[in-house]
């Protein structure tokens, strides 16, 4: 098992940035492929970016391509997010599994979630 620990989520006006981090301990991270996934009040957990185990390349959901970028560097996984808008409030939740995809299941540790809120 590996822990996570997300941080750096707060309130920024629409337009604004913020990263995320998500530091690991426990198990060697490089092992995991590692996903960064939100959920709003009421909705369902979505996919927002990943970094495939297999070979380190990246993956977007459409909704935050060209405006969020996910990276590593060691045991922190980070998720710059620039651009925010309204729609991009929820939680944030870093996620790290041994299978590569872009759904829930395929991540079996996960960290407590970073709120991100942005006002119009």
């Amino acid at each position: 098992q590996v822990q996570l620990v997300e941080s750096g989520g707060g309130l920024v006006q629409a337009g604004g940035s913020l990263r995320l981090s998500c530091a690991a301990s426990g198990r060697p991270f490089s092992n995991y492929g590692v996903g960064w996934f939100r959920q709003a009040p009421g909705k369902e957990r979505e996919f927002v970016a990943r970094i495939a185990r297999s070979d380190g390349s990246t993956y977007y959901a459409d909704s935050v391509k060209g405006r969020f970028t996910i990276s590593r560097d060691k045991n922190t996984v980070y998720l710059q997010m620039n651009s925010l808008k309204p729609e991009d409030t929820a939680v944030y939740y870093c996620a790290a599994g041994l299978i590569d995809g872009n759904w829930p299941g395929a991540y079996n540790n996960w960290g407590q979630g970073t709120q991100v809120t942005v006002s119009s």
